[in-house]
């Protein structure tokens, strides 16, 4: 199991409205991309649960019970423990490439929880290794496309003032006759959370490419 999705099942959480179908969760994602000088060091992310997931993972813990949308010191430690910590083996749900090659990602830093007006944010930084160029692009994804992180925000730049950035939408009708190509006309709506799901949730992903100078 992995990230988001390990927090789904570990609850127990699975109802009519969210375990029918490939995609089985949406989450609201924002990307920052952190310079220093003019190489890209780090990309900031940030998770925005929606508000019935909040709720569902916020009750499954026996946390803000009262509905007041308010956590005492000792909900705030249940909730950042069962978002924060990552199990073994999740490698975050993001790729960046530099001239075509994926670059490796250092241990994410910088983890926060935050909970507000009924809604669970989650973030964190993943360090890049020192890279010789500054262009790169990204896209956040879950290669089993059980989680959907739609791009919902407007992609940052910290540290540089001269970078374009552009997102490139990605073709999910392509995407779907894909899966339906490799699961015997299956659609992903009707492919269940427990069973199989090729490895291609890239292709449902918006790619962004950051240009600098």
């Amino acid at each position: 199991m992995r990230g988001i999705r390990h927090i789904f099942l570990a609850a127990g959480i699975m109802t009519p409205a969210t375990g029918l179908a490939h995609p089985h969760l949406f989450v609201e994602t924002a990307l920052t991309i952190l310079y220093e000088g003019d190489i890209p060091v780090g990309v900031q992310v940030e998770w925005i649960y929606d508000d019935f997931f909040s709720l569902l993972l916020t009750s499954d813990l026996g946390i803000d019970l009262d509905g007041d949308l308010a956590l005492s010191a000792e909900e705030e430690a249940v909730l950042d423990a069962a978002v924060t910590a990552w199990p073994e083996g999740f490698a975050g749900d993001l790729e960046v490439r530099q001239n075509g090659e994926l670059v490796p990602l250092g241990d994410k830093t910088d983890h926060t929880m935050s909970y507000e007006a009924g809604i669970v944010r989650e973030t964190h930084v993943r360090p890049l290794p020192q890279l010789n160029d500054p262009n790169i692009t990204l896209q956040a994804f879950d290669p089993f496309y059980y989680i959907a992180y739609d791009l919902t925000q407007p992609v940052q730049i910290i540290g540089r003032t001269d970078c374009d950035v552009a997102v490139f939408p990605a073709d999910l009708d392509a995407a779907r006759a894909l899966v339906a190509d490799l699961l015997d006309g299956l659609a992903p709506e009707d492919v269940g959370p427990d069973e199989p799901f090729p490895e291609v949730g890239s292709e449902f992903a918006d790619k962004v490419s950051v240009t600098c100078g």
